[in-house]
């Protein structure tokens, strides 16, 4: 089974725009875009491309900032509307935090929803995520929020996306959580055909390029100042700026700073969330909103910070402790799930699980690949090795099928998650605990997307949306509901930035060439073709498809891996891309992660075999 790359992350790689890659679930140098003939040219020129990139200014209509879901969305919206566009990610591959969404999105009134005879409402869907929230919701937000998510469902199946299936999530008075019918991981999906979208547009995410500070005249922002990964200095114009840099869930510092009971905790979060966007805003004025309002998600894998989605138990799965006892309802909200957990004596739960919810999703069964479910072929055997006793477990799951028989689990009072019981062996556990997972915190907006200063009023020229901003989900954040977030208001911020843009002087979009920034640092001599290669890993084998144009290796997709996704990240994010900028495998291995590194090593080279 192919896996994502990294951390449930589409994409890692090192070129965007026109290279021909649109799958966004590989590491790929330049290939319809570049020849081998200009690759060889850009590498006999290196003072020609470094003059480039050292005194290149550049302008666009409208920057984005950030090439999460939120970012992605704005850009072609913005697109759509006429202005000229570019996002600016630091990373060295697309979909941040949005890449590891696991559920689905959340949306009122939906085509899917009337379809499947779900007689949801908007006024529920507010109410839902107002409670959820605590009522620290800004409700104009919220309101404008609910009110364009069924939209967005529509936006979302006109570029190509299947958000066709519908389920229920915890807090929902109804099933609202929309996701592609084979219930696959939703950002799985997402990602790749927002950058499918993206490519079709001809719009260019520039990947290495961060963002340090916003350039502001006369009270206006006009631009940005970012830094290319070799350190130097590169100014983009721009009527508009949309900064979408995701939360700060990746940053101890920033989140102790308002939590300090948060101090180590593991994250969910990507590296690169780390609240860059909110430190730039601030600089210019901006207000912030609900910064000390942190989520834990309740139900991330111990060993590998992968997160389970909760329709898993939409679905029908319960969570026991170490006893063997269920000890709430597990369909409450995650802030109430997460302090539930740890109050368990050992700080953990095991999330439990038969043959018909793994059959039921997509993703719960990519996670059995990767070796992060425990299978048993009886309650009795899955008992033994928790190291639980067997009776408990049975009677806990005895009384659990009654209650659903019933429709009534006088234990806890669940409601919802209860349309099967748990009785069709074999049997699968799940070990988890709570992780920082999600920011409601940050930029304060308006329903235009504007950000707000710190005298109520928007600053001309600069837009903000999803996690990087707050007050849409006050002090919890309902699942379903992020994907949503940067939906909704990635879309409106492309629409409002590129309307301000164009009442300004327009301006043509004038980039960097990110072929030339980013081609391979040497010239491939490998055949061309299609290469596969496995090595021996950490937890399995490692398998790799290498792509090679032109003479140089263009691609490369692990098809095939069961390491640990926390380990692996940086031998996907970092060592994979310095493959191909050097077209050999004689690069560094990745600290801590040696046995990783040197697999992926080696099923390159047992790949590349034979196009020597």
């Amino acid at each position: 089974m192919k896996k994502h790359l990294a951390l449930g992350m589409a994409a890692i790689l090192l070129l965007s725009g026109c290279s021909g890659n649109n799958t966004a679930q590989t590491t790929a140098a330049p290939t319809a875009a570049t020849t081998a003939a200009d690759t060889a040219a850009e590498t006999t020129a290196p003072e020609e491309t470094e003059a480039e990139v050292k005194t290149g200014e550049y302008q666009a209509d409208v920057v984005v900032l950030g090439a999460g879901g939120a970012g992605m969305s704005a850009a072609i919206e913005a697109a759509d509307a006429g202005a000229s566009v570019v996002i600016l990610e630091k990373m060295n591959y697309a979909g941040g935090n949005t890449s590891r969404s696991e559920g689905g999105m959340n949306a009122a009134e939906t085509v899917f929803q009337k379809e499947k005879g779900i007689e949801d409402t908007k006024d529920a869907m507010i109410n839902d995520t107002i409670t959820g929230g605590k009522e620290l919701n800004n409700k104009e937000l919220v309101t404008f929020f609910v009110e364009n998510t069924s939209p967005s469902i529509d936006w979302l199946t006109s570029i190509g996306m299947d958000v066709s299936d519908v389920a229920q999530g915890a807090g929902a008075a109804f099933p609202r959580m929309h996701r592609p019918a084979d219930g696959s991981k939703i950002g799985g999906v997402l990602v790749p055909k927002l950058m499918e979208n993206l490519d079709s547009r001809g719009i260019q995410i520039l990947y290495s390029t961060t963002a340090k500070e916003l350039i502001e005249e006369n009270g206006t922002v006009t631009g940005v100042i970012a830094e290319d990964k070799d350190g130097n200095q590169l100014t983009f114009r721009a009527n508009a700026v949309v900064i979408a840099t995701g939360g700060f869930g990746a940053n101890e510092d920033i989140y102790v700073k308002y939590r300090p009971d948060l101090k180590g905790f593991t994250t969910t979060n990507h590296p690169g969330a780390t609240g860059d966007g909110i430190v730039m805003a601030e600089a210019v004025g901006a207000d912030t909103v609900d910064m000390d309002q942190i989520q834990t998600n309740p139900t991330v894998e111990i060993s590998s910070n992968t997160v389970i989605s909760e329709s898993v138990r939409g679905k029908g799965a319960i969570f026991v402790n170490q006893a063997g006892k269920r000890f709430t309802s597990e369909m409450l909200t995650r802030d109430v799930l997460s302090s539930a957990i740890l109050e368990q004596p050992e700080g953990y739960a095991y999330m439990i699980l038969d043959q018909n919810v793994m059959d039921s999703m997509a993703a719960l069964q990519a996670n059995y690949e990767k070796g992060i479910i425990l299978k048993a072929e009886t309650l009795e055997e899955l008992a033994e090795t928790l190291e639980i006793d067997a009776a408990t477990l049975q009677g806990t799951l005895d009384t659990w099928n009654k209650a659903v028989a019933d429709k009534n689990d006088t234990e806890f009072g669940r409601d919802t998650g209860m349309d099967a019981d748990l009785s069709t062996a074999p049997y699968y556990s799940i070990k988890v605990a709570p992780a920082v997972h999600y920011t409601m915190g940050g930029i304060k907006i308006n329903t235009e997307t504007q950000v707000i200063n710190q005298d109520g009023s928007p600053i001309p020229g600069l837009y903000a949306a999803g996690e990087v901003t707050g007050g849409v989900h006050g002090g919890n954040r309902l699942g379903g509901n992020a994907v949503a977030d940067i939906i909704v208001f990635g879309r409106q911020a492309g629409i409002s930035a590129a309307e301000f843009a164009q009442s300004q002087e327009p301006l043509e979009a004038v980039l960097p060439s990110e072929a030339k920034a980013l081609a391979p640092a040497v010239q491939g001599n490998f055949k061309d073709g299609t290469y596969e290669g496995t090595a021996a890993g950490n937890n399995g084998d490692v398998s790799v498809k290498v792509t090679v144009s032109g003479g140089s290796i263009t691609e490369i997709i692990i098809t095939e891996d069961k390491e640990t996704e926390s380990i692996f990240a940086g031998v996907l994010r970092d060592m994979i891309p310095q493959i191909i900028q050097k077209q050999s495998t004689e690069v560094d291995s990745i600290s801590g992660a040696t046995v990783s590194s040197n697999a992926v090593k080696a099923a390159v080279e047992k790949a590349l075999e034979t196009a020597k």
